[in-house]
């Protein structure tokens, strides 16, 4: 089943070092765009993929030990590059969004959840645990700003753990099909955050699988060009971020159809954002 539509643009960015992002790659700044999705199920309505940043950031690294996240983490975002704000190119407005899916729970995917209190929230069970478990001092060190998590959090989040939608999966292990009708699958992608995920779906011109953080360029899953070791630091599981990226490539392989899009390629994104100061239809 296809969704009606599906939009995709990017609320805000960070800078990275391109010699973090691909090892060996020459020394640099290059954007990392915090790119988010926009669908329009023909059943459940309107519903997100991430929030990318907002201004929100600003105030949850206000002040130590979470400055330190500002600090290593230069973020660019304004009002006008906002979800809330992009929405009106729709007619939407944020009481619209009835579901919001979380890849995972670090800042540039979630910093605007606070716009969307009416929303049911998605996500893995194994990454609401972490947040759960992870005291708020030490969170910026694994990218995760507690001040950016509504406080009603626990009675809105929604896991993949119907079983009825649960089914093997040859090369993930398992998928979930979202809402039962063969419209939107979630598929594990752990290694660079705890429960990361990823969603695929399909539109009338095209089938993408967002896989969200489970690598940074088209040359991890193309060339098993890997980042360089230092984010590590930074990682959930290094063992499973590189399993993740091998599964990743079998998928290409054998699926060459579907438009793998990871979060912060620029190379991938740029297929998509055609239009920068408006949604883009894929």
């Amino acid at each position: 089943m296809k969704v009606t539509k599906a939009y995709v643009n990017t609320a805000g960015y960070c800078l990275a070092e391109a010699s973090h992002a691909v090892k060996y790659d020459k020394s640099g700044q290059i954007k990392f765009n915090a790119l988010f999705v926009l669908i329009n199920h023909p059943k459940h309505g309107w519903m997100l993929m991430d929030t990318g940043y907002s201004r929100q950031f600003y105030q949850a690294t206000a002040y130590f030990p979470n400055k330190i996240y500002a600090l290593i983490t230069k973020v660019f975002i304004t009002e006008e590059e906002e979800i809330q704000s992009q929405l009106h190119y729709l007619g939407l407005k944020c009481a619209d969004i009835k579901y919001i899916i979380i890849t995972h729970f670090h800042a540039d995917h979630i910093a605007a959840l606070k716009d969307f209190p009416l929303a049911t929230i998605f996500c893995s069970q194994e990454s609401f645990l972490q947040l759960k478990k992870i005291p708020a001092v030490f969170g910026f060190s694994k990218g995760i700003l507690h001040g950016l998590i509504p406080s009603d959090l626990e009675t809105r989040v929604k896991f993949f753990d119907n079983p009825a939608h649960k089914t093997s999966d040859p090369i993930f292990d398992w998928k979930y099909d979202l809402f039962g009708d063969d419209s939107i699958y979630i598929y594990p992608l752990p290694g660079h955050a705890c429960g990361q995920v990823g969603l695929m779906l399909e539109t009338d011109k095209n089938k993408y699988f967002f896989v969200s953080d489970a690598c940074w360029t088209e040359r991890a899953y193309k060339q098993l060009a890997l980042p360089h070791p230092i984010v590590r630091l930074f990682f959930y599981s290094w063992k499973k971020y590189k399993q993740t990226i091998y599964q990743l490539a079998i998928f290409h392989r054998q699926n060459t159809e579907v438009l793998i899009v990871p979060t912060h390629c620029n190379v991938t994104t740029s297929k998509l954002l055609i239009n920068k100061s408006g949604l883009n239809e894929i």
